[in-house]
């Protein structure tokens, strides 16, 4: 499955565990997806401020707040605020398939398989190729 429309936005992915950023960057460049990788927050913060990324995909490990608050921590060093939509997948407390929005761009996931991601990716990056044009 490619996702044409957003072929060229660049994603963050931060993400602890090595082969699971990898596994991400190879699934996510299938896509058309220019891929920006950390391992942490620091250096997601210090990619973030150089690249400025369209949308970031957070799995850290951490409490939920801890988690939720590094990734607002990210997307704010970035210096795009709030137009730069952030999930946050597979925490604690969120069955398996379930989303929760946690405010207009910040969500929270734990999908079933990569299309329940891929389709929640597109339609923030949708509303915010919408929200530019209008």
């Amino acid at each position: 499955m490619t996702i044409d429309s957003h072929a060229n936005a660049l994603i963050l992915v931060v993400e602890d565990v090595d082969e699971t950023r990898y596994g991400m960057e190879k699934l996510l460049k299938a896509d058309g997806y220019r891929i920006s990788l950390a391992r942490d927050e620091s250096e997601a913060i210090e990619n973030a401020q150089q690249k400025s990324p369209d949308l970031i995909l957070v799995s850290l490990a951490g409490s939920p707040n801890e988690i939720i608050m590094a990734s607002e921590r990210i997307r704010d060093a970035g210096d795009v605020g709030a137009r730069v939509p952030v999930v946050i997948f597979c925490l604690e407390g969120i069955d398996e398939g379930e989303e929760v929005a946690i405010d207009q761009n910040v969500h929270l996931i734990c999908p079933d398989n990569f299309n329940q991601l891929r389709g929640l990716m597109a339609r923030l990056l949708g509303d915010l190729t919408f929200a530019q044009t209008h």
